[in-house]
């Protein structure tokens, strides 16, 4: 009987969470972080203040949960490519990952940050863990496995993960945030992962570190 409670009490957190941080992302974007207030936030996802507090105790902790959730991948959505083919694992990886940069909240978001943390030493101060964004993990995972497989010799996937995220990111993404009628098409961007998965393997790839 205890554990259908306490189930059913994880099942009302999450969902107190969701509503949180849904109501917390609309009113950040439409006020800004100043004019933001804990009690908006509760009133708008329809819980009480005290559940609000209760997870999320300061506005800077909140803002921080929702700049990573607008990263967030639900459960089984990204797969983890097997290891056997290096370059190709990393192209599967790097849609993902271009595919979360394309949200429509991501980049509103981050414009928000770049904004708003001059001006707030709470959100200067915020480490805003990036590292616990689910495609970063899963390419740290595929680099150890594809180093166990002996198909790569990544001596630190810590390193490696957001050097290939970034070559992605510096043209799929960054241009955004200045630029606002910036895109590119389906084509450019799988090319863009193409040279990015390219570069990582002509330096990684078990074939290319024995040469």
């Amino acid at each position: 009987m205890s554990r259908e409670i306490s189930a059913y009490h994880r099942q009302v957190a999450a969902s107190n969470r969701s509503a949180i941080l849904d109501a917390a992302a609309d009113l950040f974007l439409e006020s800004g972080y100043d004019r933001t207030s804990l009690a908006r936030v509760a009133e708008r996802a329809g819980v009480s203040k005290a559940t609000l507090f209760k997870q999320f105790p300061t506005k800077s902790e909140l803002f921080e949960a929702t700049v990573l959730a607008a990263g967030d991948t639900p459960d089984g959505e990204l797969i983890d490519p097997p290891p056997g083919d290096f370059q190709a694992g990393l192209i599967t990886l790097g849609m993902a990952y271009a595919e979360l940069l394309a949200r429509p909240r991501m980049a509103d978001l981050i414009r928000l940050v770049i904004a708003e943390s001059p001006r707030f030493p709470e959100l200067r101060e915020r480490t805003f863990d990036f590292g616990t964004l689910p495609v970063l993990a899963a390419l740290k995972r595929y680099f150890k496995a594809e180093n166990a497989a002996g198909n790569a010799n990544v001596d630190d996937p810590d390193v490696a993960a957001p050097q290939f995220l970034g070559m992605i990111a510096t043209v799929v993404f960054w241009p955004r945030l200045v630029h606002a009628n910036w895109s590119l098409s389906d084509d450019e961007v799988l090319r863009v992962i193409d040279e990015a998965a390219r570069t990582m393997a002509a330096r990684y790839a078990a074939s290319a570190t024995r040469s």
